[in-house]
C-alpha cells in the first residue's frame, strides 16, 4: 500500500552509546557513565561482557519517571560525583541516552556547572558525547567518542615524530598486532583507542577496579606533535574523524585507510606507512605476505566460486568483502546497519567479482535473510546475530565482528595485516570443507581433498 510504513526488525547494528561505552575503554584509567535509566548500563555491560568474555563497569545516573519529567541534572552531578568518588578515574566519559537526549538535557552545561560547585572535580577529564540511541550505530558513538576525547585533550606541543594510529573498533588481537608492526617499522606509535589489555586481561593475582591499559591522557594531549596520523575509517563522514579533527585544529596530516584486511588493503596499509615512516616494509611482513599468497593458491580449489553473505559494521563489512574477493568467493549481499559511503565503497572493493553485490544499507536481519536466501548464499559471515539465518537457511555461520555472544574467543580473533588474513583464510577454508563433508553422501574420506 502506498505510503504504508515498514518497520525494522533486529536491526544490523548496536546503539550508539555502547560504541562510545567501548571507545572510552581504550583510555587509561577512564570509565563511563550513561546518563539515562539504570537498564541502558545493564544492556551495555552485557553485550561487551559477553563478547569479550571481560568484567566491564558502566556507571548510570539512573534517572526515574519524575526525572524523564523535570530533568536529570541532580542525577548526572550525583552520578559523576559517586564515580569520581569511588573510581578516582583519570577520565570520565558522559555518553547520553534516547531519554536523556529526548528531554532535552544540556550536559555540557550540567558539567560546567558542576565544576563551578565543586572545583576539585577538574583533576579529572569529564568528556561528554552526544549519543542518542535512537539515531546511528555503535560505530558512530565509537568514532563520536574519538572526536571528543581528541577534543577534550588534545593540546599544542612540541613535534615529536610520532604516529597517531586511530585503529577503529578491531579485536583487541588486532590492536596488539597492529602495535607491533608500527614498533617493526621502528615508528613510535600512539594509539586511540587502545583496548588491547582493557577488553583482553589476563589473571595476576590483583585486582583493580580499573584494567591496567589503554593510551594515556597525557599520551592523548600530545597527539597533537605527532608526524601524522593514520584512521581504519573511511565509511563514516568527516565529521566523526579524529585524524580529520587533528589535521584541521592542529596541522596534523592525517590518512583515511580501509580496515587492513586481505592483501589488497594490506598492501595500502604497509605502503603508505611505509612511505610515511621513511622505511621499507619489514623482511618479516614480506615473508608473511609471500606465505599468505601461497595459502591463497593452496586453498583457492574449495573457495572459488562460493556465496557469501557479509554483515556488520560498516568499515568491518568492507574489510572482508576485499578479502573475499581477493580468494575467489562471491559477496552475494554485503549489508550494515550504516556507512556514510558504504555502497560506493563495496561496488569498488567487489570490482573483480563477476556479479556485483547486492549492498543493504541501514539494514536489518529480516531483509539480510531474505536477501541471502534469494541469492542462493553458501555461507554467513557475521556476528552472532544472523544465527537464525543460518539455521534457517541450513549453512554455516562463521562467526566474525560484534557481538559474539555465543561462542568463545571473540577478543582473540585476528584479523588484520597478512598474518590475520592467513587467519581468516584458514577460518574460512576449513568452514567451507566441513560443511562439505558434513553432506558427503558415502562419508569424508582421504580421496575428498
Amino acid at each position: 500500500m502506498a505510503g504504508s510504513y515498514v518497520s525494522t526488525t533486529n536491526p544490523c547494528r548496536m546503539c550508539r552509546p555502547m560504541g562510545a561505552c567501548l571507545a572510552f575503554r581504550g583510555i587509561e584509567n577512564a570509565i563511563v557513565l550513561l546518563h539515562g535509566s539504570q537498564g541502558c548500563s545493564t544492556y551495555m555491560r552485557r553485550y561487551i561482557s559477553s563478547h569479550f568474555n571481560e568484567p566491564v563497569d558502566i556507571a548510570s545516573s539512573s534517572l526515574s519517571e519524575k526525572n524523564a519529567v523535570y530533568g536529570g541534572e541532580a542525577n548526572l552531578k550525583q552520578g559523576i560525583r559517586n564515580v569520581a568518588a569511588r573510581y578516582s578515574p583519570a577520565v570520565l566519559g558522559v555518553a547520553t541516552t534516547c531519554l536523556t537526549e529526548t528531554i532535552g538535557d544540556d550536559v555540557p552545561r550540567i558539567i560546567a556547572s558542576l565544576l563551578k560547585e565543586e572545583p576539585a572535580l577538574k583533576d579529572t577529564a569529564i568528556i561528554p558525547v552526544s549519543t542518542p540511541s535512537y539515531s546511528g550505530s555503535h560505530m558512530d558513538g565509537f568514532n563520536d567518542a574519538c572526536v571528543a576525547i581528541i577534543d577534550k585533550l588534545a593540546s599544542p606541543g612540541e613535534k615529536t615524530g610520532a604516529i597517531n594510529l586511530f585503529p577503529g573498533f578491531v579485536s583487541p588481537a588486532d590492536v596488539r598486532h597492529l602495535k607491533e608492526i608500527m614498533a617493526d617499522f621502528e615508528a613510535p606509535a600512539l594509539v586511540l583507542p587502545d583496548f588491547s589489555r582493557t577488553l583482553d586481561g589476563g589473571l595476576n593475582g590483583s585486582y583493580s577496579r580499573l584494567p591496567a591499559g589503554g593510551v594515556s591522557a597525557e599520551a592523548v594531549a600530545g597527539m597533537t606533535g605527532s608526524a601524522f596520523s593514520i584512521e581504519f575509517n573511511v565509511t563514516g563522514p568527516a565529521g566523526q574523524s579524529a585524524a580529520r579533527l587533528l589535521e584541521k585544529k592542529y596541522d596534523v596530516y592525517g590518512e583515511r585507510l580501509p580496515l587492513p584486511i586481505g592483501i589488497r588493503n594490506c598492501d595500502q596499509f604497509f605502503q603508505t606507512l611505509g612511505d610515511m615512516a621513511l622505511r621499507p616494509v619489514p623482511g618479516k611482513y614480506q615473508e608473511e605476505r609471500a606465505r599468505l599468497l601461497d595459502a591463497m593458491v593452496d586453498a583457492h580449489k574449495y573457495l572459488l566460486g562460493k556465496k557469501a553473505v557479509v554483515y556488520g559494521d560498516a568499515d568491518f563489512v568492507l574489510g572482508l568483502t576485499s578479502f573475499l574477493t581477493d580468494v575467489g568467493i562471491s559477496v552475494a549481499v554485503a549489508a550494515s546497519g550504516g556507512g556514510e559511503e558504504f555502497q560506493d565503497r563495496i561496488r569498488e572493493a567487489a570490482a573483480a567479482a563477476e556479479t556485483p553485490p547486492v549492498v543493504l544499507t541501514e539494514t536489518d536481519f529480516d531483509e539480510i535473510g531474505a536477501q541471502a536466501r534469494q541469492a542462493g548464499a553458501e555461507l554467513l559471515i557475521g556476528s552472532s546475530k544472523g544465527n537464525h539465518i543460518a539455521r534457517e537457511l541450513d549453512i554455516p555461520l562463521l562467526r566474525l565482528g560484534f557481538p559474539i555472544h555465543d561462542r568463545i574467543g571473540a577478543q582473540r580473533i585476528l584479523h588484520v595485516g597478512y598474518r590475520g588474513a592467513m587467519n581468516l583464510l584458514d577460518l574460512l577454508t576449513n568452514t567451507l570443507i566441513a560443511r562439505e563433508q558434513e553432506t558427503l553422501a558415502g562419508g569424508y574420506g582421504y580421496s575428498y581433498m
